[in-house]
């Protein structure tokens, strides 16, 4: 196949997605309703196309996993009834403080878990008290789909820099992978520690270390 029609192929497949998205006008969208706006066979076959003539075939691999990816005014709807479900899922552990949920910049959600629930002190083993709520996350994220799950694990700064690092890799492994068994697809997850290199809180009180030792899920939308 030559350059030329390899190119209008590309093309012919990201109009199918546009087109596509363009016939929905995404206001009060639903994960489902919005099927309409989000570009699924058609999404699939030019984000691997297109991902391949761009150099960046993992791209285009990961939006024909998925499905296709979200454009036009689906991605904010469907990042804001994500939110929504997330919020009533986890009213408890946002009520208590075991989670907390963010609306960030660019339509993406921030889900953080603190590490005085999720894992014991200098522990990579997320505590079985915690599965419950792993799992009402890990079935949000199934059911919208079209995102990517930046995990990232984080300390205080108690040990060595070493220790620390490895340790808040260790924790954000530790969720990718309960995450992956409960049927999250392993595409989607990248998963990072960062050791006491972020924090937000001061690591002079146990308050503020208490914060520090946490696993952040980023979850951004797929988008074309």
């Amino acid at each position: 196949m030559t350059a030329r029609p390899l190119n209008r192929l590309a093309a012919s497949a990201l109009a199918a997605v546009l087109v596509v998205g363009c016939a929905a006008d995404g206001s009060g969208l639903t994960e489902t309703g919005a099927g309409a706006a989000l570009g699924t066979a058609g999404g699939a076959a030019a984000g691997a196309i297109i991902g391949s003539l761009s150099a960046n075939a993992g791209r285009g691999a990961l939006i024909g996993a998925v499905g296709g990816a979200l454009v036009g005014t689906a991605v904010g709807a469907y990042m804001e009834n994500q939110r929504k479900d997330f919020e009533a899922a986890l009213a408890d552990e946002i009520a208590s403080g075991m989670i907390s949920v963010q609306k960030l910049p660019n339509d993406q959600l921030l889900v953080r878990m603190t590490g005085a629930t999720t894992f014991e002190i200098d522990s990579d083993r997320i505590q079985p008290g915690f599965y419950s709520t792993m799992d009402k996350i890990s079935a949000i994220v199934k059911k919208y789909g079209k995102t990517e799950l930046l995990i990232s694990g984080h300390t205080d700064s108690t040990g060595s820099a070493q220790h620390n690092q490895l340790l808040s890799q260790r924790r954000a492994g530790a969720v990718q992978y309960y995450m992956e068994g409960d049927g999250v697809l392993p595409q989607r997850i990248i998963a990072t520690g960062y050791g006491k290199n972020q924090p937000i809180a001061s690591n002079e009180t146990e308050a503020g270390r208490r914060l520090n030792r946490r696993v952040d899920i980023t979850i951004v939308p797929i988008t074309a």
